[in-house]
C-alpha cells in the first residue's frame, strides 16, 4: 500500500514496483489507509510505503497506529527531510526504513526487498538512507588500509586540478562523499555544485536534465529549462551511477566534452561552458565498454583520472575506527546519546562481510543506537546480525585484523625494502590521526619539517 496524495508520484512508484511483481494499492490520506487495512485487499498487504507529506507532522502517529493494527507489516517512510530526529522518531514509532527523496528505483526496491524477505532475518541490515549530513573534507574519510589511503591521496591530488575524474567502487563505499570532498578542496569550491543520480532520473528525461530544453522541444516542454551542465558553468557537476546513462545521452555528453559546448534540446545554438565533471560508477566502465554497453570515448573522457574505492570487506581493519567515528556522530544527533562499543560488538561487526559497505555499517549502527537502552553497544545490540553470522571469535584481540598493520614481507617471503615499510607506517599514522600532521609527527617522534621532507622523499601526498 502506497499512502500518497501525489498522482504523478503514485504512478511512478507503482510502475517501478510492478517491474518486480508488486501490485500497488494507493490511499490518498491517513483515514483511507487505516480503513483499507480491514478490507480484503488490505489483508493481503506485504508492506506499506508512506509519504510523510500526507500526514505531515502526524506521520509518526500514523505509523504507530498502523503498527498497532498490523504489527507484522513493515512500513517505509518517504520524505524530503534529512532530519535525524525525524528518522529516530519514525523508527521508534515502528518504521522499518526511512528514505529521503528523491530515491532511486534501485534503492527503493532494495529497501522493499530487505523488509519483506522471509528466508533470512534481514531487517537489521536494511539499507537505511544516510541520516546525517556528510562532512565535506578528506579528514572525514576514515581508514588506514593502504588501498584506501592511496585512493584518498589520489583524490586529494586530483581535486586541485580541473579535469574530469571517475570514482569506481561498490555501492556504499563512499563515492559521493569523496566527490563532495574533492569539490570542496578544489579551486571551484565556491562555485556551483550539483549532484545528479542517473539511476533516479527516467531515461527519457536525462538529456533534458543535463542539457536543458527550449519551449516546444517535445510534448510537455512548455517552458525553457536550463540544464545542469550550463547551471554548473565554472563549478562541478557530479554524475552518480554514470554507468546507467542512456545511449543517446552518452553520445550527447561525449560530444559536449569534446567541444565544450552545451546545446539544449530544440535549440539552434549552443553555450560554451567550463563545467568540471566528477562521475561515479558501481561497475567498471572498462568492462562495460568491452561489452559494447558504454561509449568508449566517453569512458576515456570521464576517466581522465580513475580512482577505485575498495569495499569494506577488503579493509575490515578499519571497522573499529569507523564504528567509533559513526557512534560519535550519531551521538550528536537530536534524540540520541553518545554510546561506547564493546570488544564483543566490534568482533561481531568485523565478522560480517558488509555487502552494503560503509553506508550499511552506518545504517546498522544508527538502528542499534536508536533502540539501545544503555550506554554501550554489545553483540546483543545486533540480534539479527548475530543470528546471520552464528559463531564468531569474540576473544580479546579478535578485532585486530591484518588491515591495520604493516606488511613486512613480500609474497616470496623476503623482507620488503625499508623505504616501503617506512612509507606504509607514515600512511598508517596519517590515517590513524586523521591527517593532523602535528600529532602524526609527535607520535612518530620526528619534527614536522622532517615529516614533510619524508613525505616528499617517499612520494606520499599529504592526504595519504
Amino acid at each position: 500500500m502506497l499512502i500518497d496524495d501525489e498522482p504523478a508520484q503514485s504512478r511512478l512508484i507503482s510502475a517501478i514496483a510492478s517491474r518486480e511483481g508488486w501490485r500497488t494499492v494507493v490511499a490518498g490520506d491517513a483515514e483511507t489507509a487505516i480503513a483499507m487495512l480491514g478490507t480484503r485487499e488490505g489483508m493481503q498487504l506485504s508492506a506499506i510505503l508512506l509519504d510523510q507529506w500526507v500526514p505531515g507532522d502526524d506521520a509518526c502517529s500514523l505509523i504507530a497506529e498502523l503498527k498497532k493494527r498490523r504489527p507484522a507489516l513493515p512500513i517505509l517512510m518517504l520524505t524530503t527531510s534529512a532530519s535525524p530526529l525525524l528518522a529516530v522518531e519514525a523508527m521508534r514509532a515502528g518504521a522499518s526504513d526511512y528514505l529521503v527523496k528523491p530515491v532511486s528505483p534501485d534503492r527503493l526496491m532494495d529497501a522493499l526487498r530487505a523488509v519483506t524477505m522471509r528466508e533470512a532475518p534481514r531487517d537489521e541490515l536494511a539499507p537505511l538512507t544516510e541520516k546525517m549530513a556528510a562532512d565535506l573534507d578528506f579528514d572525514a574519510m576514515i581508514g588506514a588500509a593502504p588501498t584506501f589511503r592511496t585512493a584518498l591521496a589520489q583524490a586529494a591530488k586530483t581535486a586541485r586540478g580541473h579535469g574530469a575524474a571517475l570514482i569506481e567502487g561498490e555501492s556504499g563505499t563512499g563515492k559521493e562523499m569523496l566527490m563532495r570532498a574533492m569539490h570542496a578542496a578544489s579551486p571551484r569550491a565556491k562555485e556551483p555544485l550539483r549532484i545528479i543520480n542517473i539511476g533516479s532520473v527516467p531515461s527519457g528525461s536525462i538529456e533534458s536534465v543535463l542539457f536543458g530544453h527550449e519551449p516546444g522541444a517535445f510534448p510537455g516542454a512548455f517552458d525553457r529549462q536550463i540544464g545542469a551542465l550550463q547551471h554548473c558553468d565554472g563549478g562541478t557537476l557530479v554524475l552518480d551511477e554514470v554507468d546507467r546513462l542512456s545511449v543517446p545521452a552518452q553520445k550527447r555528453l561525449r560530444d559536449m566534452l569534446a567541444t565544450g559546448i552545451v546545446r539544449p534540446i530544440g535549440a539552434q545554438h549552443g553555450f560554451r561552458v567550463d563545467t568540471r565533471i566528477l562521475s561515479a560508477s558501481n561497475m567498471t566502465l572498462a568492462q562495460l565498454t568491452q561489452g559494447g554497453l558504454f561509449d568508449a570515448d566517453l569512458a576515456s573522457a570521464l576517466g581522465a583520472t580513475r580512482i577505485v574505492l575498495p569495499p569494506l570487506r577488503e579493509r575490515s581493519g578499519d571497522i573499529p575506527a569507523l564504528t567509533r567515528h559513526f557512534l560519535q556522530r550519531i551521538g550528536e544527533q537530536p534524540g540520541l546519546t553518545h554510546l561506547t562499543v564493546s570488544d564483543s560488538a566490534l568482533a561481531l561487526l568485523a565478522a560480517y562481510d558488509w555487502p552494503g559497505n560503509v553506508r550499511q555499517l552506518q545504517s546498522v549502527l544508527f538502528r542499534a543506537a536508536v533502540y539501545c537502552e544503555g550506554d554501550t553497544l554489545t553483540a546483543e545490540s545486533f540480534p539479527q546480525l548475530c543470528e546471520m553470522i552464528g559463531e564468531f571469535d569474540d576473544s580479546p584481540g579478535a578485532v585486530l585484523h591484518e588491515g591495520v598493520g604493516v606488511m613486512l614481507y613480500t609474497e616470496d617471503g623476503n623482507l620488503r625494502p625499508l623505504e616501503e615499510i617506512e612509507a606504509d607506517v607514515i600512511r598508517l599514522a596519517i590515517g590513524h590521526y586523521r591527517g593532523r600532521m602535528t600529532e602524526v609527527a609527535r607520535r612518530l617522534g620526528i619534527g614536522r619539517s622532517t615529516l614533510y621532507r619524508k613525505l616528499s622523499d617517499l612520494g606520499i601526498d599529504n592526504a595519504a
